[in-house]
């Protein structure tokens, strides 16, 4: 479980997280969203520790990683995974050079190991026989899963999305969400999603988190926001161009 409390983050005069709380529960897919610019993707390095609030508190597993040794912290990060709004991968390296990367800088698997094990992981995301292909030749939907299955290799407890449908088209924006559902399911990972991707959201996360104006203004079940009488939530989920949000 990963709880936020009183977080505050500032840069310079800008407000970003302003005594924002809020707990994500184990095991479960949640979404945060909101409108753009309001700190979503601030929020999330905060929970792997890639940032720290100007005050506040984050448990990770009921431990405080802002209190805690490089060497402890660096130990809590191997619980996370992450997959970046670009995938995050390397241009220099072939398919299976990037998912075999985090096995090689933190084991001392064999080769022949460290092999079957990015194979497994390339299948788990539905890609076969892709391995010597480089970043220029994949599509976007293709880089996402193979970001993907460098995420899981590690078998990490969390997983930490950033956006993980930008650029796509809605088929293959589909077909993101449906593997991140189906691989939830297989791993039973704690998912944690940054979307902007309304109503389809919905249809994989169990919670959803809303944020504006630095505050989690409300969270609750997919159901609960979809259907959210509160009239900021209602507008953003609704997509009106009249209301509160325009206020900005």
């Amino acid at each position: 479980m990963i709880r936020l409390s009183n977080l505050h983050k500032a840069f310079g005069s800008q407000t970003v997280l302003n005594d924002l709380s809020l707990e994500i529960p184990a095991g479960q897919i949640t979404a945060i969203i909101g409108p753009s610019g309001e700190g979503k993707s601030v929020l999330i390095k905060h929970m792997i520790g890639l940032m720290r609030p100007d005050s506040g508190q984050i448990e990770v597993d009921g431990e405080d990683i802002l209190n805690v040794r490089r060497s402890r912290l660096n130990q809590i990060r191997e619980k996370f995974g992450m997959l970046f709004q670009n995938a995050a991968l390397f241009d220099s390296m072939n398919v299976f050079e990037n998912v075999a990367f985090p096995l090689q800088e933190k084991t001392d698997l064999p080769k022949d190991e460290i092999r079957r094990r990015v194979i497994s992981a390339l299948e788990d995301v539905g890609l076969k026989n892709v391995e010597q292909k480089f970043t220029d030749e994949l599509s976007g939907g293709m880089k996402k899963r193979v970001g993907l299955a460098r995420a899981l290799l590690l078998k990490p407890k969390i997983i930490l999305f950033d956006e993980p449908t930008t650029g796509l088209d809605p088929i293959i924006k589909r077909a993101i969400h449906q593997l991140i559902k189906e691989t939830h399911t297989k791993f039973g990972f704690t998912a944690v999603i940054v979307s902007h991707e309304i109503p389809e959201i919905f249809d994989i996360a169990q919670n959803v988190a809303m944020l504006f104006r630095g505050k989690i203004l409300q969270f609750g079940s997919a159901e609960d926001i979809k259907n959210s009488d509160h009239p900021v939530v209602k507008q953003f989920v609704s997509g009106s161009l009249d209301g509160p949000i325009q206020m900005v």
